[in-house]
């Protein structure tokens, strides 16, 4: 297999994301990178849907997760009958896909598929861990190759010397519309609030900027309308949470406002993603809802 992830961040490295091995299931802690090189370890599935809905991992980062965790659980039932195994796994791919509201449908996806590659494990005898590790490999492939396509497109849209400000941290695509700006040779500038609670945008977003060679300036959650007219942004771009078919975008809060003063300053916006086709109207939508508390804290530091 050709790895797609060529040249980017160290953060968006396959073994980085999340990675199966020797019965456990590691994932690299973005709450606190790159101030600190942390994984969380997980020695049980639910253990990773647990890290899924405490943000160990974020943005595409709960996929890679959920599928790995997969493996970890049929690693876990690997001395049950097989009829119980196949139960086992699909109570473990709905503790999975459940872990946070917002994103069930497509996690759903992932984990019927690690299902599927289960199934064939089994029916060929083989080690239903290690098929599903190289299913769910495989998959993270194929979806960097089509993010790869994304930022192409996206990259079109820039220009040939400008300022970029982006929204949280839309994980691959962030490094693959950078790559492309490069091998373009595109002077892109680029302009990324903070992101709370846990600062995606100044950690994560900026640490992959910074890493792949772009100048980058990190601002407050308060500041884009000043910048967007001050600083003359060319472009605004986030990722997606999710999108519907009847066009509706679902992403972190406070992108709603970013939009909003995009549109008014005569800036374009871009999202980057695919529709969701379990997602028909925003009215099915499950808008996920975090613990008030952290309004009170910051990394968790409390006011």
């Amino acid at each position: 297999m050709e790895r797609c992830d060529r040249d980017l961040a160290f953060l968006l490295k396959y073994e980085n994301v999340a990675w199966y091995e020797d019965a456990q299931v590691r994932i690299l802690d973005r709450r606190i990178y790159p101030g600190e090189l942390s994984y969380v370890r997980c020695d049980t599935h639910q253990e990773v849907a647990q890290a899924i809905a405490d943000m160990v991992t974020q943005s595409a980062g709960p996929y890679t997760a959920a599928g790995m965790g997969m493996a970890l659980a049929a690693y876990e039932c690997r001395d049950m009958k097989e009829t119980d195994k196949r139960a086992y796994l699909i109570k473990a791919a709905d503790t999975l896909s459940h872990a946070r509201p917002t994103t069930v449908s497509r996690m759903e996806q992932v984990t019927s598929g690690c299902l599927s590659a289960a199934d064939q494990a089994l029916a060929r005898g083989e080690k239903l861990d290690e098929a599903i590790f190289a299913h769910t490999l495989a998959a993270l492939n194929r979806r960097y190759s089509t993010m790869e396509k994304v930022g192409d497109y996206l990259v079109d849209m820039f220009p040939d010397k400008g300022k970029v400000m982006t929204q949280c941290f839309g994980e691959t695509i962030v490094g693959m519309m950078l790559r492309a700006a490069k091998e373009r040779n595109k002077e892109i500038t680029l302009y990324v609030p903070e992101t709370r609670p846990y600062f995606q945008g100044s950690r994560l977003t900026a640490s992959v900027a910074y890493e792949q060679g772009f100048e980058t300036y990190v601002i407050t959650d308060n500041m884009p309308a000043f910048v967007m007219a001050a600083k003359r942004i060319d472009l605004f771009t986030s990722a997606a949470d999710l999108i519907c078919l009847d066009g509706h975008v679902v992403n972190k809060i406070g992108t709603y406002q970013l939009a909003i003063l995009a549109n008014y300053h005569g800036i374009p916006y871009f999202v980057t993603g695919l529709p969701d086709a379990a997602q028909p109207v925003i009215n099915t939508v499950t808008i996920e809802e975090r613990d008030p508390a952290l309004v009170l804290e910051a990394r968790g530091i409390k006011n």
